[in-house]
């Protein structure tokens, strides 16, 4: 019995299905362009084996544990770490049967899709997971993880990873992507420069993290040596396969002020007590020194902007970041962006990729700004919206504006390793269905949706990555 249908995500009418089918045939084996994530390095810099089923599927994806938490299932039964030290489960087995028990909960949502997907291809289960078939599935798993052919490394490789791209702190020493370039290994695992940890001042730590960050600019703490370390990090990054910066601001603010201007607002927020309209004054003018720096070196920009992150206080302080509490809020991007895009908006080579969690700004605003002006690109749905509804809004929405050129191809934007094909796969699926639509109501010819469903696997991405 097979977990998944062959067919799964394509269109009902016949005609239209046949369509898809060809279409979706000509990239199903496409190599996986992955420019924008949040895997480990270390799994490709050690190469060592996964521990078991629950660590690959469960703690490590807050997709997986925000369902299970919703629920009343705590956290720590999934064996999330504490950041506060406290304890956890740590027995696999139990924590992989609390999942199986609960595996209904995922009916119809992507993340059940993207585990049948890992189960069934992967793995080679046919038997859908529930508390029946948990101890088999666990053991299946666990016996392939412990054979080389599950290895990171040989992953990377049966997966068809073109490049993978990681997400790392300014203040990252690096040391595991150093050693992947040491090691000799063919596979390309690139860093990102991602500097919330001292770009925004409501960052845990912010004024720590500043005064640590400013010793790579060669000086003390001040706006001078801030900015001097900026362009250094970057340059290091560079050195390390990094083409692009991210940064996950709550709003899409940008500011234009004066040097002196910005040097006596990093000057109060680095004491700490600087009022919130200051501290969101000085993420939106570092959102335009970071464009200022993109044009200078070269690097595609990334605004992830319109998640309110860390919603409950209680689980920041219990279980740190990431741990499912992110949630969307209404962003604005014709105001917010218009100072970065008065100076930087023509820039030659720069690319300003957007990222929104509000659906109601696609074409309203980010389709007709994506439509103009030439450094920016649309990045693909994101975080709640990575769904084959949410990418067909997101299809439907922008592209009579935009059209298929000002978009960034497709990011699978994970924690979870073994969700990475299975997301490419929806993502084929999805751009199949949608072209094949288009061409039975006559808006495009079928070698041109050839053509599309080609650019919106690989070259989309590898052009607006600079990959």
């Amino acid at each position: 019995m097979a977990l998944l249908s062959d067919d799964r995500l394509l269109p009902a009418a016949p005609a239209q299905r046949d369509l898809a089918r060809d279409l979706y045939a000509q990239v199903k084996d496409a190599p996986i362009i992955s420019p924008h994530g949040h895997t480990d390095p270390r799994w490709f810099a050690e190469d060592a084996a996964f521990e078991d089923a629950a660590k690959l599927f469960i703690t490590p994806d807050h997709y997986v544990f925000r369902m299970l938490h919703s629920q009343g299932i705590a956290l720590e039964d999934l064996g999330v770490p504490r950041a506060d030290g406290g304890s956890v489960e740590t027995d696999p087995r139990k924590i992989w049967r609390l999942f199986a028990r609960h595996y209904h909960l995922f009916a119809a949502t992507p993340s059940r899709m993207w585990i049948d997907h890992a189960l069934q291809d992967l793995f080679g289960l046919d038997q859908r997971l529930s508390a029946e078939t948990a101890d088999a599935a666990f053991d299946a798993i666990n016996e392939k993880l412990a054979s080389p052919a599950f290895r990171p490394r040989a992953l990377f490789e049966r997966f068809k990873l073109e490049v993978l791209a990681t997400t790392e702190s300014a203040l990252d020493d690096l040391a595991h992507h150093r050693a992947i370039l040491d090691s000799g290994w063919q596979g390309r695992v690139i860093t990102t420069y991602r500097p919330d940890a001292v770009i925004d001042p409501d960052f845990e730590g912010f004024v720590g993290n500043v005064e640590a960050f400013c010793a790579y600019g060669g000086g003390g703490v001040s706006w001078d040596s801030y900015l001097a370390a900026h362009y250094a990090r970057r340059r290091v990054f560079a050195a390390h396969g990094a083409t692009a910066t991210d940064h996950g601001h709550p709003t899409a603010n940008t500011a234009n002020l004066s040097q002196s201007e910005a040097a006596a607002l990093f000057a109060e927020v680095v004491t700490g007590a600087a009022t919130p309209g200051k501290r969101e004054l000085f993420r939106a003018q570092m959102l335009t020194e970071m464009a200022r720096m993109s044009v200078s070196d070269g690097l595609v920009m990334q605004i992830h902007a319109g998640s309110q992150r860390n919603h409950s206080d209680w689980v920041l302080a219990r279980f740190g970041r990431d741990k499912g509490y992110d949630i969307p809020q209404r962003t604005d991007y014709v105001t917010a962006l218009r100072p970065l895009l008065q100076e930087f908006g023509r820039a030659e080579g720069f690319h300003l990729i957007l990222f929104t969690l509000d659906e109601t700004a696609y074409t309203r605003e980010l389709a007709p700004l994506a439509g103009v002006y030439p450094c920016l690109f649309l990045g693909p749905p994101w975080w709640f919206h990575d769904s084959y509804e949410g990418m067909m809004r997101f299809r439907r929405s922008v592209t009579e504006t935009a059209g298929f050129y000002n978009l960034a191809g497709f990011n699978d934007d994970t924690r979870a390793f073994c969700s990475i094909p299975a997301r490419h796969d929806v993502a084929r699926r999805v751009d199949a269905a949608y072209l094949a639509e288009l061409i039975v109501t006559g808006r495009l010819d079928e070698s041109e949706a050839g053509d599309l469903i080609q650019e919106l696997t690989t070259g989309l991405a590898r052009r607006a990555y600079k990959l």
